[in-house]
C-alpha cells in the first residue's frame, strides 16, 4: 500500500522549495492521472508517481534519481514504485536505470519533458495560461530549436515512438491533463 497523497505532497515540499518544482510536480501528477483514466489504470498510483518523480531534484540536483531511492525507501514506498520513478531517468541522467517497461513508466518518460515545454510556452502567452493553448501553438514551440532548449525533444520523441503515439495526440492529452490543474500550477 502506498502512503497517502497528503503525505506524499508534504514529502515533496520538504525536499523542494522552488515554486517551479512544485508546479511541475503538480502538472505531471495531473497528466499522469489523466492518462491513467484514459487507460483504465490505477489513478492513485499513477498520480503519485507523477507527483514524486522529481522528489530529489530540489535538494540533490546532482544526484537526481539516485537520492530519491533512499528517500522513498525510508518513507515506506514499495520497490516497484521506486523503480517506476527512476525509470524516467534512464536517459539523460544515467543509462544505469532500467528502461521504462510498464505503460505508466513509458508515459512518465514521455510527458515529463513535455510538461516543461508547455509550461514555458504558457509563460510566453499574453494570458500566461494553458487554458487558451492549443496543439498547434505547442507544436510550433516544440519544433523551434531555440525555444526551451533545456527540454529534450529527443526524449519526448523516443517516448512517443515506444508508445506508438504521434506528436498531436501527445500534446493534446498532456495539455488536457495540465489544464485540469491550471490554477494550482499558476497557468
Amino acid at each position: 500500500m502506498l502512503p497517502s497523497r497528503e503525505f506524499s505532497f508534504n514529502l515533496l515540499k520538504e525536499y523542494n522549495e522552488d515554486p517551479y518544482h512544485i508546479s511541475h510536480a503538480l502538472a505531471v501528477e495531473s497528466v499522469m492521472a489523466y492518462f491513467a483514466e484514459l487507460n483504465g489504470e490505477d489513478i492513485d498510483k499513477w498520480s503519485l508517481v507523477g507527483l514524486l518523480h522529481d522528489l530529489d531534484y530540489g535538494r540533490y540536483p546532482d544526484h537526481h534519481c539516485i537520492a530519491v531511492v533512499d528517500i522513498l525507501k525510508e518513507n515506506g514506498y514499495p520497490k516497484d514504485f521506486i523503480s517506476s520513478i527512476t525509470s524516467h531517468c534512464y536517459r539523460g541522467v544515467s543509462e544505469k536505470f532500467k528502461k521504462p517497461e510498464h505503460i505508466m513508466e513509458k508515459i512518465l518518460f514521455t510527458i515529463d519533458e513535455l510538461c516543461g515545454l508547455i509550461h514555458a510556452a504558457a509563460l510566453m502567452r499574453p494570458s500566461k495560461s494553458v487554458m487558451d493553448m492549443n496543439v498547434k501553438s505547442v507544436k510550433k514551440k516544440f519544433k523551434s530549436k531555440g525555444f526551451a532548449q533545456g527540454v529534450s525533444r529527443e526524449i519526448i520523441n523516443e517516448g512517443m515512438e515506444v508508445l506508438g503515439w504521434d506528436l498531436d495526440y501527445t500534446i493534446e492529452h498532456t495539455l488536457k491533463g495540465m489544464q485540469r490543474v491550471h490554477e494550482e500550477i499558476g497557468l
